[in-house]
């Protein structure tokens, strides 16, 4: 139960400053939306980094984990959302935009998660 907690608190909290973000950077003018975009990769960076420090002599416990990264995490990023602004870029026509998105999107999730573990492996 403690479990269960610890991620509907982290989720939470995540959730709230992703919806922030999203009312920050999203803005139907600019076509492409920053604030899941910044939400994704700032995710992927934190995850990248709070697993690192749970491998790295366990720095992190596993309370502090499923917080953190199962928690927080798994609340602030979103790939639900993502494919839906796809949708909605292939729906309206504009092909650039999705192709920048999307691409953009993996690319530099992945070389976040990576640069996350790379900063904490040097620490």
């Amino acid at each position: 139960m403690k479990s269960l907690l610890l991620v509907f608190i982290g989720g939470g909290v995540g959730s709230a400053l992703r919806y922030l973000i999203g009312k920050w950077l999203n803005s139907p003018d600019t076509g492409i939306p920053y604030g899941t975009f910044a939400a994704n990769i700032l995710g992927s960076l934190l995850i990248g980094i709070i697993l690192g420090l749970a491998a790295k002599n366990n720095s992190l416990n596993s309370n502090q984990t499923l917080l953190l990264a199962t928690g927080f995490c798994g609340g602030f990023t979103t790939f639900s959302t993502f494919a839906y602004e796809n949708h909605v870029l292939l729906k309206s026509g504009d092909f650039t935009s999705f192709a920048v998105y999307t691409i953009a999107s993996f690319i530099v999730g992945f070389l976040a998660v990576f640069l996350g573990l790379y900063i904490i492996k040097w620490l």
